[in-house]
């Protein structure tokens, strides 16, 4: 199985499916047609499910960058011969740009090499493996590349040099010279079309060149935040376009399956559908670090993809494929062992069945953020909305598996009832937009039911914090959000109670923030959350704790990789990155949380200090010369 660390990676992206590319020039995943079809690479998971390894025979060093504000990947090798840039894309749709970025994606993976400096010999190695490393194909060689067929994928490999093949794998060493550039494209097609045709070396650079122009052109058009961390907060808002299924307008959790939270442990999961739990929070980073347009679409595919079920008297599915599909059943991949024997490899997610009360909250504060979408909406999503908050309202005092997903017995989560709470707040603000005025007194009076059970149950006076179930005394990074939703305000003493509380007995030696305390059911002790931190950081800007949101803040964005990218948690111990990667919902809270400070920063004016030297190297190496 791979042994480089999940942070060695580099997401790849044409918004409709990704790849992960390690720092030595190996693309060990690529998920082709979509983010959640069968792998073609899968060495992330296991040695034998393929790999695409580019890179110099001898002793290397390398550095990394995106070109430009694009999610095109340059690799920059060093041998004491000569020196190497390795470019790395998957091709968008030829001429695709602005809000059309991933139309017509063609499959494709582009490698293009350029020697700048002295000789370097590279190794190719070529191992497709289909349907995450089941199928060995048959692989043929010819001119102008290599035809690779095996089971549902047909795969063709474009190379200006000729292969030696031994069973399914294809090796060539080539010498490149000062001035020397060629370039690869691997293209995905299903078995019972016409395989792809070879490219010529002229339109590999040619849409090499294309598909970073469509990123440029999309960010130039989008990204208009100004503030703390801009670039930061630039390059997490193009990390959610790349996580964006652009056909639907869908946003996967992770590109990724079973990248553990604990090494070695069972808490392994497939994060490559969408979460309706994202979904507010998703919005709210689209707006600040990408685009109102991004994020209305998002909020149509939610309305759409959950549209029928409150009809029939069902509950609310807590998350959807790409397409739209509702059932995720999940299995396991016996044949994988897993990053770093971290088993057991799934794929699908039966979290997919279970009850999440705060998904009412995600559509109707969704809703809120962006009450111009409503106008256009047809009376069907409109009647939909307002049968979510129905559906809030009547089901507020119910148990479920909140926010964490709990794979236990539902109980009275406070974050849950928050968020039904939220729910009929946000319909109140919008019935008039969702020809609902009739339900509104209906409505506030749940709301306050739900309030005064909040304040009476959820509070404890033994943690002196509001805690993670109704009657309960454990702690829960979730009760951040009585704020950050408006619930309380941020100066309320038992909001600033709660955050002190979880400040100091829910953090690590390094101020990051853990989920929660006590047992979840499940073996193993997880890392701390990203995203926790961020909240927090949130929370003490709405509190008026400015220069303290900074350095938590600062603290969570330092264990950004040198591409600026997070994962889903910190190692308890070793600070290593842990979980599906890059997580959207770590970069949403980085965005979040940097546009809360900003704003705070504003109201308290010299409240700010100067980033930190991590986070100021980090600038110099993504923004300045190569």
């Amino acid at each position: 199985m791979s042994s480089s660390p999940i942070a060695d990676y580099g997401l790849l992206s044409d918004c409709r499916s990704a790849a992960l590319v390690s720092a030595a020039g190996s693309v060990d995943w690529l998920c082709l047609p979509r983010f959640d079809s069968p792998s073609v690479f899968g060495r992330l998971l296991g040695d034998d499910a393929g790999f695409w390894s580019i890179r110099p025979v001898a002793d290397f060093t390398s550095t990394r960058r995106y070109v430009g504000p694009s999610m095109v990947l340059e690799t920059f090798f060093r041998t004491d011969e000569g020196e190497v840039t390795l470019t790395d894309a998957l091709a968008l749709g030829n001429g695709n740009r602005g809000h059309d970025l991933g139309a017509g994606s063609p499959g494709a993976l582009l490698r293009q090499v350029s020697c700048i400096r002295g000789t370097v010999q590279l190794d190719v190695v070529f191992v497709a493996r289909p349907e995450y490393g089941l199928i060995r194909p048959l692989v043929h060689g010819g001119s102008g590349g290599l035809l690779i067929r095996g089971g549902a994928a047909v795969l063709s490999l474009s190379a200006p040099v000729p292969f030696t093949i031994e069973s399914d794998v294809a090796r060539a060493r080539v010498v490149v010279r000062e001035g020397d550039a060629f370039g690869f494209a691997l293209e995905h097609a299903n078995s019972w079309e016409d395989a792809p045709v070879f490219w010529a070396q002229e339109e590999i650079s040619r849409r090499l060149a294309d598909t970073i122009e469509g990123w440029t052109s999309w960010s130039g058009m989008h990204q208009n935040y100004t503030g703390p961390w801009q670039e930061l907060v630039s390059l997490s808002g193009r990390v959610l376009r790349a996580l964006t299924f652009h056909p639907t307008g869908a946003i996967v959790a992770a590109p990724t399956t079973s990248l553990p939270e604990v090494i070695g442990g069972q808490r392994n999961w497939d994060y490559r559908y969408t979460w309706v739990r994202d979904a507010s929070m998703t919005l709210q980073a689209l707006w600040v670090a990408a685009c109102p347009v991004e994020a209305g679409r998002f909020f149509r595919f939610l309305a759409t993809a959950g549209s029928g079920q409150l009809g029939e008297g069902e509950e609310l599915g807590i998350m959807y494929g790409v397409g739209g599909e509702r059932d995720l059943s999940e299995r396991e991949l016996p044949h994988l062992p897993g990053w770093r024997s971290s088993t057991p490899v799934r794929i699908g997610n039966a979290a997919w069945r279970q009850r999440q009360l705060d998904v009412y909250r995600e559509l109707l504060d969704a809703a809120a953020i962006l009450p111009e979408y409503l106008a256009d909406m047809d009376p069907d999503t409109r009647k939909f909305l307002a049968d979510a908050a129905d559906a809030a309202a009547a089901r507020w005092q119910s148990p479920d598996q909140g926010i964490w997903e709990v794979r236990g017995e539902p109980r009275h989560y406070l974050y849950s009832k928050l968020m039904c709470w939220v729910a009929v707040d946000r319909a109140v603000s919008i019935a008039d937009l969702l020809d609902a005025t009739d339900r509104v007194p209906y409505w506030r009076d749940v709301r306050e039911q739900i309030a005064a059970a909040i304040k009476a149950q959820g509070w404890s006076d033994t943690a002196n914090s509001y805690t993670q179930a109704l009657g309960s005394d454990e702690l829960d990074a979730s009760a951040l959000m009585l704020s950050i939703v408006g619930f309380l305000p941020g100066d309320d003493p038992r909001m600033l109670a709660t955050i002190d509380a979880i400040q100091r007995h829910l953090t690590d030696t390094r101020g990051l923030v853990y989920r929660y305390g006590g047992e979840d059911g499940l073996p193993g002790a997880e890392g701390t959350f990203l995203l926790c931190t961020f909240w927090l950081a949130h929370a003490l800007a709405l509190a008026g704790s400015v220069e303290r949101a900074r350095e938590v803040f600062e603290g969570a964005a330092g264990f950004a990789t040198e591409l600026g990218l997070l994962s889903e948690e910190v190692a308890a111990g070793s600070g290593e990155l842990l979980g599906n990667f890059p997580q959207a919902f770590s970069h949403i809270g980085l965005v979040n949380a940097a546009w809360a400070i900003s704003r705070s920063e504003e109201k308290y004016p010299g409240s700010g200090t100067p980033a930190i030297p991590f986070l100021t190297r980090w600038l110099q190496h993504w923004t300045g010369p190569w």
